[in-house]
């Protein structure tokens, strides 16, 4: 049989139960044999954003996939070092898995960006895009309109939590459960993370 293959990229800073319940929507929709987190060491599209060291967002990324033999993580970007060119990773998912069903999986806002993507033909080819929409009607936002890409909407459960809120809540003192699982929760207190500033 064909292995089925999800990657879910992302700066995972931090990752939350948004991202968890993402990569469960999309597994079960698509009938994964596995899927891939694969945090980035700097997105193209955020690179003047400040984010938490790369091995910090790895670390917390393997706590988040811990236990679950459908989840997996890649440290492939951050080994790479420099910005995280998504078409460069999934030529290297493409050799490796030759005849694999390959789906890089992005939410709608994610999606809309696409256009902007380094070689964004090129991409769409090596990989199935599936966008986890909030709607059953959704179609990936802007870039379903884009000429050369096909998109495969995902229904999705609505979750309102985003990683600045996340860092935010840290700085201010605030209690995170119920955002992120507690081994993550744990090592951000540990390491000190977003107290003040990502480093």
């Amino acid at each position: 049989m064909t292995p089925r293959l999800g990657i879910l990229g992302g700066t995972f800073d931090p990752p939350h139960l948004g991202h968890l319940l993402a990569a469960y929507s999309a597994i079960e929709l698509l009938e994964l044999d596995r899927l891939v987190l694969i945090p980035a060491w700097r997105q193209p599209l955020k690179s003047k954003v400040d984010s938490s060291a790369p091995v910090h967002r790895l670390a917390m990324t393997t706590l988040l996939a811990a236990g679950d033999e459908k989840l997996s993580v890649d440290a492939i970007e951050i080994e790479r070092v420099g910005l995280s060119f998504t078409v460069d990773t999934m030529r290297a998912y493409r050799a490796a898995m030759p005849d694999a069903a390959l789906f890089l999986l992005m939410g709608e806002d994610t999606a809309s960006t696409l256009p902007h993507w380094r070689e964004p033909e090129a991409l769409s080819l090596l990989v199935r895009i599936a966008v986890l929409a909030r709607e059953m009607e959704a179609t990936g936002g802007a870039v379903a309109q884009h000429p050369g890409f096909t998109v495969l909407p995902l229904p999705s459960r609505r979750v309102d939590i985003s990683a600045s809120e996340i860092r935010e809540r840290v700085r201010a003192g605030l209690p995170i459960r119920g955002f992120v699982t507690d081994p993550v929760a744990a090592y951000i207190a540990e390491h000190q993370l977003y107290r003040t500033t990502n480093e």
